[in-house]
């Protein structure tokens, strides 16, 4: 299984932001998509930085991280502030192991 930094525009730092949340493959995170992907690996404790979003959105499409511009950066900022948005009443509390135990109904979300 690959890590998330085989995916483009992501390095080593990127394994450790996502890893985090429990995505520790780039199949993980492809599955999840960009935005859930981001606000999962937000919610176990990672900081919001709009550079490494859209960078990760870019990379999942096979494109370098600064090839985003005009209307489609607008977009991908709307998503990233409807992401940022979302955490607010997410659980702050939980490790990543919480959140996976959370998701097969083991324990309560906090």
């Amino acid at each position: 299984m690959e890590k998330p930094s085989t995916i483009r525009n992501l390095g080593p730092a990127s394994d450790e932001f996502y890893g985090r949340a429990g995505i520790d493959t780039a199949e993980k995170l492809r599955d999840l998509g960009a935005d859930e992907a981001y606000y999962q690996a937000l919610v176990a404790g990672g900081s919001p930085h709009f550079i490494g979003y859209y960078a990760m959105v870019m990379g999942l499409q096979g494109r370098p991280w600064n090839d985003c511009k005009g209307a489609e950066k607008d977009a991908l900022k709307e998503r990233f502030a409807s992401i940022k948005k979302r955490l607010k009443s997410a659980p702050t509390s939980m490790t990543a192991i919480d959140l996976e135990l959370a998701k097969l109904g083991v324990i309560a979300p906090k």
